[in-house]
Formats: C-alpha cells, structure tokens, sequence
C-alpha cells in the first residue's frame, strides 16, 4: 500500500505541475492522468476496500498492513467478538486483542484528490465496450465501458459519467458495485419499481407494492436483512469447514509423523539387522576358525602317535627278523641239548601279537571317534541354519520396526534417574470428581466440575499433558490405592467403562497398585503379581524398543560426615511388557477411595543427594458420588484378591478390581 501511495502520489504531483505549466492541457486533464497512470499501471483497487469493493472512506490500515474503511472493518470485526479473536478480511493475519482504528490522514486527503481528479479509475482503462463488457447507459454513440453499477440508479457508469456519485453529497449514499448486466432483474415485473424485500414465504424478491399487495401477510423483511441473516448462515457454514480443513491438516500432519517415524525405525531396524548378520558372521569366521585349529592341533598329535607308532613296529620288525634268524638258526642245530634251551614257547609269542593287536586297534577307534564327532557340528549349524531360514522367510512380518537404540540395562535407580521426564497432569481430561492442583496432584474431591469431552466419564482417572515417544522414566507417589498406566491420545473418554477404564481395552496399559498385591491389565487380560506393597511406583518406557517396565520404589537416608543427607533408592523389577507402540503414549493416574491422592514426582539427581521431592500434595474427601461411580467403587474391593485365581485370567470371569 506504501509503495502504491508513493507512485500514486508522484504521478498526481507529475501531472498537477504539467497542466500548470501549460494551462491548455487543462481541457485534456483526464487524458493526461489516464498516461500518468497507464504509465505506472496503477490498480483502482490498490486503493479500494476489500470488504465494499468501493473507494476508501475514512481509511483506517490495522497493523498487518492493509487498509479499509472505517465503518467496514468496524462492522467486520463486531461480528467477531464473540470468538476474542480478530482477523484481517484479506492476509487473515489473527490478532489476540482489537486492534485501535485511527483515520489515515495521508491516505484520506490522497483518495479526495484522485476523486476529484478523476484518477480513481486508473485501473479501468478507457477502452470501449465490447460485446463481454458491461457498457455505460449515459454514453451517446459509441459506448464506454462501465467501471461502477449503481443499485440505487439501477444503471452502468463510466469513468466520466460516475464523477457525480462521488462529488453530489445525495448521490454519495448510492451502493456502487462492480459493473452487472443483471441489473433489470431488480427492477419488478409487475410494478416497474426496484425490489428491494424479500419474502421468506415465498422465497423471493419483491418491490414495496407487492409486500402490500399479493404478498400481504406474508413474512417479508428487507433484502439487506436478509442478506445478513444468509451471511451469518454462510460464514457459521464457512466456519465448519474451515474447522473441518484444520482437523484434516491435523491429521495429515499426524500422518506424515507416522511416516518419518517409520521410516526412520526402518532405517534403524535395516541397522541393527545388519549388524545382527555381520555379529553372526564373525562368530562363524571364529569358530570355523577354532575348528580348523583344532583339526590341524588333532592332525599333528595322531601323526605324532603314528609316526612313534610306525617306529615301534619298525623296531618290532626287526627284532622279530632277529628272532627269525636265531630260531632259522636254531632249526638246524643238530645238538639236542642246545635246541630245546632255546625254544620258545608258541603261548608267548601269541599273546605278544594279541598285545600289539589291541593297541592299535585302540587307536584307530579313538581316532575314527574323534574324526566323527564333526557330525555334532554339522547337524548343530544345519539346525542353526534352518532357524535362520524359517524366521526370515516366515515369520519376517513379526518383525517390529523400532528404534536401534533397545532398551539401556538398567542397573540402579541412579540409570533410571538418567532417563526421567518431568510430567504435569492435564486438568482438562480429569473426571469430574478428580481435581488437579497445579499440575501436580491429584485428589477426590465433591465438587463436580463442567463436563465436556476431554474429560473421562465412567472412572475416576486422568492424563498427562506431555506426550511419551522416547526413553522416559517417571514415579508416582500414593496416599492409597492407586494404578499408575500408559495410553493413547484416542483412549475413549465416553464410552462404557470397561472401554474407557486404564487396562480393559487396546489402547491402554495399567499397574493398579492394591493392599496385597499388583494387578497388571491390558486389553482385558490381567496379570496377578505378588510383591510388596510399595505407595511409590517407578515407570520406564522405551517408546522404540517397544519395552515398558514398572518398578517398585524404595528409599533410605543415611546421614554423612559432612552433615548432608544421602538417599539411596532402589527398584524392584514388578512387571516389564514387550509390545509395539503405534501412537504418542501419555502417562495417566487412577484412584479408587474417597481421600486418596496420587502426584508425579519430581525427579532429580546429582553426586551428593540422590532423591525425589513430591509437590503440592493435597487430599480432600468424596462423600455421595453418583449412583454410577458408586457402583464402580464397590466393583473395585480389594476383597476380590482373596478369590484363587490362575495367574492370567480374563476379565469376562473375574469382575474389575
């Protein structure tokens, strides 16, 4: 708009000092500001109002800029007082608190002299009008083109012709509007006058004879009336769907999130799968290594015990060769005497044989034992690599697509404490006999807050603000019975109980923590756990590995030399679930009994003092809730955990606790 006033004005001051340098222009003005302005291609509606379509009156411009008519932009943002917000009719720039609407001098005394100059129709060029166009009724001859309608007049004027509607004080009070060729279509049929009602009865327009002739009686009101009666239809109606595009960008943002989540645990999946394949590889590398080791260690001790073996022989050979020769030797000994002193008996030399025999029979078994035991191997890697086959191949799409980094193994409280996430509770989806105080706890209450849609109906329970989506650890600290969960955004709010309560549905895991026992619940189907009562309960999530674990929370204070208290904690593993998370989770608290409370605790760490603080703790009493929760409330006895039960039941036979 600056840069618009700027030439404009320029323009105006260009040819205001021609005309005066030669006062015989003076006839030819509108030819001369038509090329002043032909030259800079100005546009009539640079300096018009967006909301009217006509020529600035008492110019205001809002602070995003752009410029209307007092009056316009009043009544434009009147009818947005109900809604606090304010907005601009052309950029839609929102402003939280109404903007104050001072005239602009500059702009008003600009728009006066182009007025007066004839260069408010700078836009419409002065070319004649053709069969498309709209051409001016006062034109003789050839006609004009029409840049303004009258709907006052019911006529089509040209530039030339339309001075009189914006110098003539009683004709300054017409409605100009963008040229129309249906301008006669207001004009009745019957009675030649302008129809300016509206009958509702009829649904049409009629002129001032008819709604006091055959429209007597009739519900009739002004056009005008009923044109803002239809424009607040049409914008309640405009406002809908602009809600409606917002809910969808809403949820096309949430599924572009969805997509760069798994992408992004796909990539991280294909990761960690190669590095599971290369891991395996270097371990077969390794042991076929190890084994050929192993058979070359084998191949030189067996050839060791052959060759010493083969030597032995040898030995033997030839000490039976020497033998052969002495008893060759002895067989043609013709002394008697001699002969029978050297015989040897044939017992002796048998079992000699038998004894070479066994020994090497021995260790060609021993040897074909120790070759054969390769079999183990090769029907361990074939059993190994049949696993491998059928879980790639068939069992690929139980495969979850999840972060690479798995769950940390936590050791201590002091690794938990790494991973913790502050929390604050949304007072919004509390149920209406739950009140939160400043974000931090949670009590029963009797008052009965309004209800609206965020909030639970059916269970005395409520959620976080902060969404889970990463490695987080957090407690919650109890004056009673109390169950600490995860859950979707969508969990139902409104529905039956058992859709609606933390555990009985897809949506929603829950610890409910009783006098003698744990309750884990998820989708219906509990896990009884038997553990020491704790009133403070650690949670981890790792939203990637798809692992949720909860702990039970103990500590101790130890006071040291320096006077400073140490608090040790420590953590009993209660129950870790291993699933896959498909949605932003929030952390959520349930109570049963009038007077329990329940907070998160705040978390913090360092060298010297290891502890939690709990804040804001405030407890109040319910006394007569409705007939409904009443009956919740008894269902949830803790008698119930003295029936036998199997460890995993489902909630079809064993009632909600």
């Amino acid at each position: 708009m600056q840069t618009v006033l700027k030439h404009l004005t320029q323009n105006c001051v260009k040819v205001s000092t021609s005309c005066e340098r030669q006062p015989e222009m003076k006839l030819k003005q509108p030819v001369c500001f038509r090329a002043a302005m032909e030259q800079n291609h100005l546009d009539r509606e640079a300096i018009s109002c967006s909301i009217c379509l006509d020529l600035l009156k008492d110019p205001v411009t809002i602070p995003c800029g752009h410029s209307y008519c007092m009056n316009c932009i009043k009544g434009y943002w009147d009818k947005e007082d109900q809604k606090r917000i304010y907005s601009c009719p052309h950029c839609r720039e929102t402003f939280t608190q109404r903007p104050a609407l001072k005239k602009s001098i500059t702009l008003a005394g600009l728009v006066e002299q182009l007025k007066k100059t004839g260069l408010q129709a700078a836009a419409a060029d002065h070319r004649y009008a053709e069969s498309e166009d709209v051409a001016c009724d006062f034109c003789t001859g050839r006609k004009l083109k029409a840049i303004k309608s009258c709907l006052f007049c019911l006529a089509s004027y040209c530039e030339k012709h339309l001075q009189p509607h914006y110098e003539v004080a009683p004709l300054k009070k017409h409605k100009l509007v963008e040229p129309s060729k249906n301008l006669q279509e207001n004009i009745c049929s019957k009675h030649d006058e302008v129809m300016k009602m509206f009958c509702r009865t009829d649904q049409k327009f009629i002129c001032y004879l008819c709604s006091v002739d055959e429209h007597k009686g009739h519900n009739t009101v002004s056009a005008a009336a009923e044109r803002t009666e239809r424009q607040r239809e049409l914008e309640e109606r405009r406002g809908n769907i602009q809600q409606r595009i917002q809910d969808r960008e809403k949820k096309v943002k949430e599924q572009k999130e969805k997509v760069l989540f798994i992408n992004r645990s796909a990539d991280k999946s294909v990761e960690a799968c190669e590095k599971i394949f290369i891991d395996l590889i270097h371990l077969i590398q390794r042991k076929s290594s190890d084994v050929k080791n192993h058979i070359k260690s084998k191949q030189e001790a067996d050839i060791r015990c052959y060759i010493h073996e083969q030597k032995r022989l040898e030995q033997e050979i030839t000490e039976l060769k020497r033998k052969d020769t002495e008893l060759k030797q002895l067989l043609v000994t013709e002394d008697n005497i001699q002969f029978l002193k050297n015989y040897i008996p044939e017992s002796f030399i048998k079992m000699h044989q038998n004894r070479v025999s066994n020994y090497s029979t021995y260790r060609i078994i021993s040897d074909f034992h120790q070759i054969s035991s390769l079999n183990d191997v090769k029907a361990a890697v074939s059993e190994a690599e049949s696993m491998v086959q059928e879980t790639v191949a068939n069992r690929w799409m139980e495969i979850s697509l999840t972060e690479a980094s798995l769950s940390p193994t936590v050791k201590d409280r002091d690794e938990l404490l790494k991973y913790s996430q502050e929390l604050t509770l949304d007072s919004n989806t509390a149920n209406r006999y739950l009140s939160v105080t400043r974000n931090r706890a949670v009590k029963k209450d009797t008052e009965q807050f309004k209800d609206d849609s965020e909030r639970f109906d059916g269970s005395f329970q409520v959620l976080s603000k902060d969404s889970l989506s990463r490695c987080s650890y957090w407690e919650v600290q109890s004056s009673g019975r109390f169950t600490v969960a995860v859950a979707y955004k969508d969990i139902s709010r409104k529905a039956r109980i058992n859709e609606c309560t933390f555990g009985l549905n897809e949506t929603s895991w829950a610890l409910e923590c009783c006098k003698l026992m744990y309750v884990f619940r998820h989708n219906k189907t509990l896990t009884l756990i038997s553990a020491p009562r704790s009133s403070k309960i650690g949670v981890f999530l790792d939203y990637g590995a798809g692992v949720l674990s909860f702990y039970s929370v103990s500590e101790s204070t130890t006071l040291r030399p320096n006077n400073r208290f140490s608090v040790s904690g420590t953590r009993t593993l209660l129950h870790r679930v291993q699933t896959r998370f498909t949605q932003p989770l929030l952390a959520g608290i349930r109570l049963y009994e009038t007077g329990d409370s329940a907070e998160f605790s705040q978390l913090r760490q360092d060298s010297f003092y290891n502890t939690t603080t709990r804040l804001n703790r405030v407890q109040a009493t319910l006394t007569q809730p409705t007939p409904a929760q009443a009956q919740t409330v008894e269902s949830d006895s803790d008698s119930e955990y003295s029936r036998p039960t199997r460890p995993i039941i489902s909630m079809e036979t064993f009632p909600e606790f």
